[in-house]
């Protein structure tokens, strides 16, 4: 059976240390949907992973690495990011990303 709500008030918030945290939405084993909240000053590392992301901002102000380009990106503003690229980012202000995978972050469950 395919679970289709996601509650937000069910979902638990995993503190990622360093001013980061993030909490699993909706996902299946092909998309997964995440809300990640980031203080100001904090760094995601770079890194590089085999799902393909899409990152959309709602608040706040990043400088994010995708690849060899760096982007200043805010409200309404989104990324993609391949499968295995460097990516990273830094928040110039606290905020809020949507990130949203394929297939889902097995890792994050």
């Amino acid at each position: 059976m395919t679970k289709n709500h996601f509650p937000a008030a069910e979902a638990e918030t995993v503190d990622a240390g360093g001013g980061l945290t993030r909490k699993v939405g909706a996902y299946n084993d092909n998309l997964m949907c995440v809300e990640v909240s980031f203080e100001t000053g904090t760094v995601a590392a770079l890194h590089s992973h085999p799902h393909e992301q899409i990152t959309y901002v709602v608040s706040g102000r990043f400088e994010f690495t995708v690849g060899e380009a760096t982007y200043t990106v805010g409200p309404g503003d989104s990324l993609y990011k391949e499968p295995n690229i460097v990516h990273g980012a830094t928040c110039l202000e606290a905020g809020v990303l949507i990130d949203m995978f394929t297939p889902h972050r097995e890792d994050f469950l």
